[in-house]
């Protein structure tokens, strides 16, 4: 009688991998598990997902292999996070949108420290990061439609890149670091930058315009292509490095506020919604670029 229960378990699990299919989206977390600001999804070195903002806004949550989430650090009291980003040596790094500040976790202590900070941060709201450790910064003003972008060294020194922006917010590095990506929400537009060692930007170009509907968080797969978080519509736009439109993945929920990638091949895209307060997840047939 054991021997049956284990084979029919075994088939059982065998069925849920046989008929997940690529591009269709599943639940990773249970909704309302995480609050209206459900945003910021990356992962470790070791596959596992952090995401913001886990029953009550100002907590970081960590979401390990096949369990559920966990509150990881809680911020300091004024700061709630936003974007998240890992470096090569494993160092995460905060959009705090509230603090007007980048800061940073100690992965072993999980002890938080103000990494950047200036009170000409309107807002933090996404990180983008280079190989090299350059962090960039989308900044909008949400009430004014305007937005900026800012420059993070691997010291921490903060300098704007440009001003006088869109709703400035989702924002990507391209695999070989030659090129920023930066959308603006309101305005529904994605544009791309020259992007050279130093971290500066040049020749400026439209890369992508949408009819409607908001954008948000974005992600680079490692052949080049940008996801896009296209908030209220419930898709995950997929955009070939040419600007064409490849792809859209619907989800279940309408507000995709952010996207990341993961699982053991790199090929697990998680999307975080602020509608339904969970994670969602679907599979690429490319993996994450970082």
């Amino acid at each position: 009688m054991k021997t049956s229960v284990l084979i029919l378990i075994c088939c059982v699990d065998a069925l849920n991998v046989f008929t997940q299919k690529p591009f269709e989206s599943y639940d990773l977390t249970k909704e309302h598990a995480f609050t209206s600001n459900c945003e910021g999804p990356a992962v470790d070195k070791s596959g596992n997902l952090y995401v913001v903002n886990y029953i009550k806004d100002g907590t970081i949550a960590l979401i390990r292999r096949h369990k559920s989430p966990a509150i990881f650090v809680t911020l300091p009291e004024g700061s709630v996070g936003n974007g998240i980003r890992f470096n090569k040596t494993g160092e995460m790094f905060v959009a705090d949108y509230q603090g007007h500040n980048v800061l940073k976790v100690d992965m072993k202590t999980r002890a938080v420290s103000v990494f950047a900070h200036s009170e000409k941060l309107n807002q933090p709201n996404d990180l983008a990061i280079s190989n090299s450790g350059i962090l960039f910064l989308s900044d909008p003003n949400w009430k004014e439609s305007t937005g900026q972008i800012w420059r993070v060294l691997p010291d921490g020194k903060l300098s704007i890149l440009e001003a006088d922006m869109g709703t400035t917010n989702g924002i990507e590095v391209s695999p070989d670091d030659k090129h920023l990506y930066v959308n603006e929400s309101v305005q529904q537009r994605i544009w791309v930058y020259d992007l050279d060692a130093k971290g500066d930007i040049s020749d400026k170009q439209l890369f992508f315009q949408f009819p409607d509907f908001g954008l948000d968080g974005m992600r680079c797969d490692s052949q080049g292509n940008l996801y896009v978080a296209r908030y209220d519509k419930g898709f995950i736009a997929i955009l070939s490095p040419e600007g064409k439109l490849l792809r859209e993945v619907p989800t279940k929920g309408k507000k995709t506020s952010n996207v990341t990638f993961g699982g053991k091949d790199g090929k697990t895209v998680y999307v975080t919604l602020q509608d339904r307060g969970c994670v969602e997840w679907f599979g690429s047939e490319t993996a994450g670029a970082r």
